[in-house]
């Protein structure tokens, strides 16, 4: 299968006349993704100056309005901070609002059994893999408990496996939190995937795998590698900036990337961001 990918700045487009998910074939699926939303159980919460809560509702008015009708909301992890019942609470209220299916994983800042205690048992099911259309879509558990890192345990792997095998026919967009390529910027690869290779073998044994979609970067990350696309996503809230060795705060706004899957395998995929970037963030910080 060729792939035709393409980056498209919906930023750049006129909304009210047209968009990203306009003139799409027959049978697509049409992709919010959201990740490392980092809310609090407090709405005033704030990671390093900037209230998460309010950023995260501006990025999905800003959704709203530039993509129209969405078949599916992907949200990629850390998406609590502190990991309280009430944060949780805020996020399936939010998402849950646009009536459509969610599908959640959990980063490093989260927990998986209060995420299913308050999402899942609350409307936003948290599933292992879903079938839609012509698309297997796959939700990989990259957390280590009380690390930052990530890892695919073999459990995972098994699963990821089967899944595959048991979907011949269907084209693959596997998703998890942590990055499996590094992105250039030394202290962020440090918590990277550790066994990526185990999860690029699986990949590149099977062809029909198009995507591998993530967050945990807070930044722009797009390559092609043995015919399968690999995206990191911006955050909701706080950005970091690209290639660097150490950490650091850039001033790109929060955003959110959208995907299109077409049924002949075809990823189209772009990102749009807040025109500005909220008040509030200490940019003079070392770290959170």
């Amino acid at each position: 299968q060729a792939h035709h990918y393409r980056t498209v700045d919906v930023s750049k487009l006129n909304m009210s006349a047209t968009g990203p998910f306009v003139d799409l074939p027959p049978g697509s699926l049409r992709i919010l993704q959201v990740t490392d939303t980092h809310l609090y159980g407090d709405p005033g919460g704030c990671l390093l100056g900037l209230n998460t809560l309010s950023s995260l509702d501006q990025v999905l008015a800003l959704a709203r309005w530039s993509l129209g009708e969405i078949d599916i909301i992907l949200a990629t992890g850390d998406l609590v901070h502190d990991a309280s019942p009430r944060g949780y609470a805020r996020l399936q209220n939010r998402l849950a609002a646009f009536g459509i299916p969610v599908y959640c994983i959990p980063g490093n800042h989260d927990l998986s059994a209060r995420m299913a205690q308050h999402l899942a048992g609350h409307g936003v099911p948290l599933v292992p893999s879903t079938v839609h259309g012509d698309w297997l879509l796959v939700f990989l558990d990259s957390t280590i408990p009380e690390e930052d890192g990530g890892h695919l345990s073999a459990e995972e792997l098994g699963r990821l496996k089967t899944a595959l095998d048991s979907h011949p026919d269907k084209h693959a967009l596997i998703c998890l939190h942590h990055h499996p390529l590094p992105t250039g910027s030394a202290w962020m690869d440090e918590m990277a995937v550790d066994n990526a290779d185990e999860l690029l073998a699986l990949v590149h044994s099977h062809p029909r795998v198009q995507g591998i979609l993530w967050g945990h970067i807070h930044q722009h990350f797009e390559r092609c590698l043995n015919g399968s696309w690999f995206l990191g996503s911006p955050s909701t809230c706080i950005q970091f900036t690209p290639g660097a060795p150490d950490f650091g705060l850039s001033y790109e706004p929060p955003g959110y990337r959208w995907l299109a899957l077409l049924p002949n395998g075809e990823i189209r995929t772009g990102l749009h961001r807040l025109a500005a970037l909220p008040e509030g963030l200490d940019m003079s910080s070392g770290g959170y």
